[in-house]
């Protein structure tokens, strides 16, 4: 079952920031796009909640938008190194729950997780529909295509199945879905047993269709 509502907010509409922004409007949720750049906001304005012009790098701006009260925040500011990782830190510090941003390089990366982001993407390996299909299902942690149809996912479990086996749940027959391995504690079970009991935190290793996948809740 997909998750209720939230709201997003795009810090950064380049092609990166102006995909994640329409592909979550599309998947139901809630999204305030921003940038600097009057053209591009007008451009993307059609396709998502709100849109605005405005400084994100001026904490005072931010704070007028009410950026805590978001879900989430993704920091697609393009080349400009400097203005990614102040604006990171300025969410962080406003209190945005998650901060995803996006890198350049491994450099940036790592300046970026150092000062409290929460993801760090690399638009030419993540998408924009792929991040808002993470964000959108929250419960998926990361997900690999085997090919147009079938994926392999890593998923935390659902807190319902916890307590009960993988025959109880019948993931096969009522997800149409394989657990190919259990990820627990830091110990990997390949093909676990039709009475191996979901424990909480585990991280499923799943093989299937993506509309099964998305159904698990």
């Amino acid at each position: 079952m997909r998750n209720k509502k939230k709201q997003f907010l795009v810090l950064g509409l380049g092609r990166f920031g102006a995909s994640v922004a329409q592909n979550l409007c599309r998947l139901g949720h809630e999204v305030l796009a921003v940038d600097s750049d009057e053209q591009l906001v007008n451009d993307v304005a059609p396709y998502v909640t709100k849109a605005i012009q405005a400084d994100a790098t001026d904490e005072n701006a931010l704070l007028m938008m009410g950026v805590s009260d978001y879900d989430a925040a993704v920091v697609a500011i393009g080349s400009n190194i400097r203005d990614s990782i102040l604006v990171t830190v300025l969410c962080k510090e406003a209190g945005v729950p998650q901060v995803i941003a996006k890198a350049v390089d491994e450099l940036h990366a790592k300046v970026l997780r150092k000062v409290g982001a929460d993801k760090v993407v690399f638009p030419e390996r993540d998408m924009g529909q792929r991040v808002a299909r993470l964000l959108d299902t929250p419960n998926i942690l990361e997900m690999m295509e085997l090919s147009d149809e079938f994926q392999i996912a890593e998923v935390l479990v659902p807190e319902r199945w916890c307590g009960h086996s993988l025959a109880e749940i019948n993931v096969r027959r009522d997800y149409h879905l394989t657990i190919v391995g259990i990820r627990r504690e830091g110990v990997f079970r390949v093909s676990p047993g039709a009475h191996e009991v979901f424990q909480a935190h585990d991280i499923l290793i799943v093989l299937g269709r993506q509309r099964d996948i998305d159904l698990i809740d």
